[in-house]
């Protein structure tokens, strides 16, 4: 990993600190979340008070709930002007929601993130590296640096932050530095096992219906090579399970080998469309997440839009044959 320009004054502000304010953006995917917990156990084992949030939705993927989740409290209890606040893979300030409030008004923001839109920081303090395969690493970075041992909690977190960005070390952002990050982690106590059950081996039996519905709905754009299906409340209400039980959608939608990028369409509460973007490599999704307001990494990025579904699938289309 690169050297971090502001690691040595954010450790200093982390240590000193009686009190952390700690968020990532929303929506948590397995980085964020188990980056963002990583750095709250190992500060609460310090004996420092810890206040892990994320905005509104407040809601947690069930598969996530392995993790040391008790330390989550709602956005509405994080106080409105904290002296320290670390954000966790959110490449700008408007990723962190209603957490953006109390995070701009913090006496020190420290920012922690991989993604190469955000390789400026907005933070006063930016602890960034875009050819980091996770948000993880630069976690497990500070709480060495620190000085706080990483104990089996805390590698399970770091763990599952590698395990979720790198696609099972599968992506082609997995370096050696990440293998041997991962071998550490599972020495310190962390279980790929447990990991991988809960993330990619359960769902509620309603999912099952829910993707047939996504799968009848998928087409294909031999000319753009896109392949695309869309999710609607509509489906979730009748099987009775919650957007949050979905997220594996996209690993089906993105299988066919005519295809050089996927991309999968959910429908949100207030009509709009949040789109997952994944790219077989020939394509930076990033740059098309990017266009529409939201951002990511190469091969995987989302982003938000309106709708309705034919102007989103025709923008993207746009954008793949331009």
């Amino acid at each position: 990993m690169r050297e971090l320009k502001d690691l040595e004054e954010a450790v200093a502000k982390l240590v000193a600190a009686p009190e952390v304010v700690l968020t990532c953006h929303v929506g948590p995917d397995g980085d964020a979340l188990g980056s963002m917990l990583a750095v709250a156990v190992a500060a609460a084992n310090a004996g420092k008070k810890v206040l892990p949030s994320f905005g509104p939705p407040f809601v947690l993927p069930p598969s996530y709930r392995f993790l040391p989740v008790d330390l989550l409290v709602a956005p509405d209890e994080i106080p409105l002007e904290p002296k320290l606040v670390l954000s966790f893979d959110a490449a700008g300030l408007d990723r962190l929601s209603a957490m953006a409030g109390p995070a701009s008004r913090a006496e020190c923001l420290i920012v922690l993130d991989h993604h190469a839109s955000g390789s400026g920081g907005f933070g006063h303090l930016n602890l960034i590296d875009a050819e980091a395969a996770a948000t993880a690493e630069i976690a497990h970075a500070l709480i060495t640096a620190a000085g706080w041992p990483v104990d089996q909690a805390i590698a399970q977190c770091l763990l599952t932050g590698l395990v979720t960005d790198t696609g099972r070390f599968q992506y082609s952002n997995t370096k050696p530095q990440t293998l041997r990050l991962a071998a550490e982690l599972v020495a310190a106590g962390a279980q790929p096992d447990l990991i991988g059950r809960h993330i990619y081996e359960e769902t509620p039996f309603g999912y099952l219906a829910v993707a047939g519905r996504v799968l009848e709905r998928t087409r294909l754009e031999t000319a753009a090579g896109l392949v695309w299906s869309a999710l609607y409340q509509s489906d979730l209400t009748e099987v009775g399970i919650g957007m949050a039980d979905t997220d594996p959608l996209i690993d089906l939608v993105r299988l066919p080998i005519e295809a050089r990028v996927a991309l999968l369409l959910k429908e949100q509460e207030d009509g709009g469309f949040k789109g997952s973007l994944r790219s077989r490599g020939e394509v930076d999704v990033g740059l098309i997440a990017a266009r529409h307001g939201g951002g990511g990494h190469h091969n995987a990025a989302g982003f938000s839009h309106a709708g309705p579904v034919p102007a989103i699938v025709e923008a993207v289309i746009g954008q793949l044959t331009e």
